[in-house]
């Protein structure tokens, strides 16, 4: 085979006469031009480094620190107060040097040091004026003088143009809230959710623990957050998704949907080609730090940037007792997945990345593939579906060595996964809802083994074109997955784009190497624990339900209009929604972030509170007049403003309480308090738009993403408000239990925005 030749440099026969040896000239040019990748590669991250390691100084300022104290000293003035003397004194000591050379060594020396001192200096005060969040707390759409000037220094600071990394040294620490604050916050929370008797209970718990065992625990924490980068993230990466052993696949893995009604091409392998090539160009933007850090108040205030460092090349690894996060600085090549077989696809041809006609090329080959799937391939990713534990042994077991081992590390250490699925997905007009549902459900689970769940993504092609991911959780949160989306999706439409025929533009190589067919040998007993984790994992697919629906009866404008937040419109909505669904209220969970903070991620937002069961109740309540209905909203709405801001500036409650309980096991001390766990039958979450601009385009409307539900008997709501006149819902529910059911709830969401809309004199505009 042509491309069995390519890949081997040379070729040896042993003959009577000695040994014949022939070289192939293209296998050695592709390791050469593959070399020469890897050291500009390298260079560009040394490069990046240093420009990121001074930062917010630049590598050029020590020159001209360095020239200017020179330039002093020869002008006879010492600029060191006497500290050049000394380090001359010093080298004069070694006998090596002249005259001349010790006092360029010395003023080069103490340049230099001047110049470290300078960058600390800076570094420092820019971390303490990032430190202050009071900005946060001032009325909307109004700035103070005070903050105004706060402004001015940040940017004085961070003048230079920066780049992904730039930030982060200069990030302030994650501060630790103190316990009677998170005590007293928690005792509000959850006094809509309790009668009298049990409050008091509870209240009886709660003060006890902040005045006996919490002081104890907090201090354990504080020296936590003096020496590590961040109180929180290790712990929570490692407890609440690592040392999981239920299945990841929707337990904690979620989706991102495509366009809504945009049909770029209809072509699977182009479609494919266009896609796999935008996500490596954002990848090559990623490695160079040439994406920009996302920054808040008018492009001032940055968020952390830690959690893109394991964007791709990186895999989850199962463990028996906690699985593990496999990273790799590079790959160059991706495996992708098609009708049970799996692939090897290289990236790069004559030292260059593929271009996407390249790419659509090598993904027709496989398309074209009529090879059978070897004996337990077909089905083999359901273990990355199923139970952690009897992945975790079987990896040991059966993937440990031979081809097997080479096989596997080919798709953990692969850049990304791709599934070609043989079925069509996405939104139909003749059956909007029936089409989202079934296109989700897809996307978070397929048939179970068609998906590598413990990959930081999975790319999904379906045979109409149409697409999707579906993300691991450790290693980021969803809007970091949103932004690699949001561009990947706009570099496809509005850069790459297709040939009037639905193909790549540009032409094909037919020198490239065919995809490798990986090798696999699974004996029948590793046949025998797939078998299992398939049962598992369907039997946890068929129990998930699905409401997706598109709601543009009015949208972001129309809410802003009656000076209203529109996060917190929803989450009144969603209130309202589920105590018409459950007749109760539940303990809500909104994500919210704490990236002001380095390597934050996440922290609670209770939106279940008593000023939003007030207003609820009110809702209800035929004889409540409107005008005392719109007073109880817009007190609900700013609680839960208010309680979205402590959250983003570390001043929530759960990831406290959590720290607190890890703390008290390490210590083996039991808290009667810290094990009152109610679930989160509400869990919530915005996916935020990021990149895509739809006023100037708004034929690039998405479905956002979504998540399975978090409780047995709950909801997940997953949400995205699209530009001035849209929002898209995900709901999701068990179709196990009695109590819930997705299409009912999505329907009171539905009717719960246009009643609270009704409040307000702008009703006239809710209908279209």
């Amino acid at each position: 085979m042509a491309e069995a030749h390519q890949a081997v440099a040379f070729q040896f026969t042993v003959t009577p006469d000695g040994i014949d040896l022939r070289m192939s000239h293209e296998a050695l040019k592709q390791i050469y031009l593959s070399g020469v990748y890897s050291w500009k590669k390298k260079f560009i991250r040394f490069k990046n480094g240093i420009i990121t390691g001074v930062y917010p100084a630049s590598p050029s300022s020590w020159l001209i620190v360095v020239v200017g104290v020179m330039s002093t000293m020869y002008a006879k003035i010492d600029p060191s107060l006497g500290i050049i003397a000394k380090i001359n004194r010093t080298l004069d000591t070694t006998g090596y040097m002249s005259n001349q050379t010790q006092n360029i060594v010395s003023g080069v020396l103490f340049g230099t040091g001047l110049w470290v001192a300078l960058i600390v200096t800076m570094r420092y005060s820019l971390k303490m004026l990032l430190s202050y969040h009071g900005w946060m707390f001032s009325e909307h759409g109004k700035i103070t003088t005070g903050t105004k000037f706060w402004m001015a220094l940040v940017k004085l600071f961070s003048r230079r143009k920066p780049m992904l990394y730039s930030f982060q040294t200069s990030l302030p620490r994650l501060p630790v809230p103190a316990v009677k604050d998170t005590v007293n916050r928690y005792l509000e929370s959850v006094r809509p959710l309790m009668d009298d008797e049990k409050f008091k209970r509870m209240e009886g718990l709660a003060k006890d623990f902040a005045f006996n065992l919490g002081p104890r625990l907090q201090w354990y924490l504080k020296l936590k957050s003096w020496w590590a980068t961040n109180y929180v993230s290790d712990w929570w990466e490692e407890y609440i998704y690592l040392r999981g052993r239920e299945p990841i696949m929707v337990n904690s893995n979620y989706f991102a949907m495509d366009f809504l009604s945009l049909y770029p091409t209809t072509l699977q392998a182009a479609r494919a080609g266009n896609v796999i090539h935008a996500i490596l160009l954002y990848r090559k933007k990623l490695d160079r730090q040439e994406i920009k850090p996302i920054l808040l108040l008018g492009s001032t205030v940055p968020l952390c940037s830690a959690q893109w460092e394991r964007m791709f090349n990186t895999s989850r690894i199962p463990g028996e007792e906690s699985d593990t996060l496999q990273h790799v600085k590079d790959s160059k090549h991706i495996v992708v997945y098609h009708k049970g077989r799996y692939f090897k696809v290289w990236l790069y041809h004559d030292g260059r990345l593929l271009r996407p006609r390249e790419i659509e090329q090598q993904i027709q080959r496989i398309l074209d593939d009529d090879s059978e799937p070897q004996p337990g391939e077909e089905k083999l990713a359901a273990l990355t579906a199923g139970d952690r534990v009897p992945w975790a042994k079987a990896r040991q077991a059966y993937f440990s060595r031979g081809k097997n081992k080479q096989s596997l590390d080919a798709v953990e250490k692969a850049a990304f996964f791709v599934t070609l699925d043989d079925i069509e997905q996405g939104y139909r007009k003749e059956d909007p809802v029936g089409s989202l549902d079934a296109y989700a459900k897809s996307l978070i689970h397929g048939r179970c083994y068609d998906r590598w769940f413990d990959k930081t993504f999975t790319l999904i092609i379906f045979k109409n074109g149409r697409m999707g991911l579906n993300a691991e959780h450790s290693w980021a949160d969803a809007p970091i997955v949103g932004h690699l989306w949001e561009h990947v999706m706009a570099t496809e439409y509005l850069e790459l784009g297709y040939s009037v025929d639905g193909h790549c533009k540009g032409e094909t190589n037919p020198n490239i190497p065919l995809p490798t067919k990986l090798q696999w040998e699974i004996p029948e007993e590793c046949q025998e624990v797939i078998e299992k984790s398939l049962s598992t994992a369907i039997a946890l697919a068929d129990d998930v339900d699905f409401c997706s629906f598109y709601f543009d009866t009015f949208g972001k404008g129309l809410i802003k209009k009656a000076k209203t937040s529109p996060d917190a419109f929803v989450q009144l909505s969603l209130q309202l929604a589920h105590y018409r669904d459950m007749g109760k209220f539940s303990l809500t969970y909104e994500a919210s972030m704490t990236r002001l903070f380095r390597e934050g991620r996440t922290e609670t937002v209770r939106s279940c509170t008593v000023e939003s069961s007030q207003f609820v109740r009110a809702m209800e309540d035929p004889t409540e007049s409107t005008e005392n209905k719109l007073k109880l909203f817009r007190l609900a709405a700013a609680k839960h403003q208010h309680l979205y801001r402590l959250a983003m500036t570390g001043a929530g409650i759960d990831r406290h309480l959590f720290c607190l309980y890890v703390v008290s096991k390490y210590l083996a001390v039991d808290s009667p308090f810290l094990k009152e766990v109610e679930p989160w039958r509400l869990s919530t979450s915005q996916t935020p738009q990021q990149y895509i601009d739809l006023k100037k385009n708004p034929e690039m409307l998405s479905c956002g993403g979504g998540f399975g539900p978090v409780a047995d008997d709950g909801y997940g709501v997953s949400y995205m408000i699209l530009g001035e006149n849209s929002i898209h819902f995900h709901v999701s529910s068990k179709v196990s239990c009695s109590e819930t059911d997705s299409h009912r709830f999505g329907e009171n969401i539905q009717k719960a925005m246009v009643d609270i809309m009704g409040l307000f004199n702008l009703s006239k505009n809710c209908t279209k």
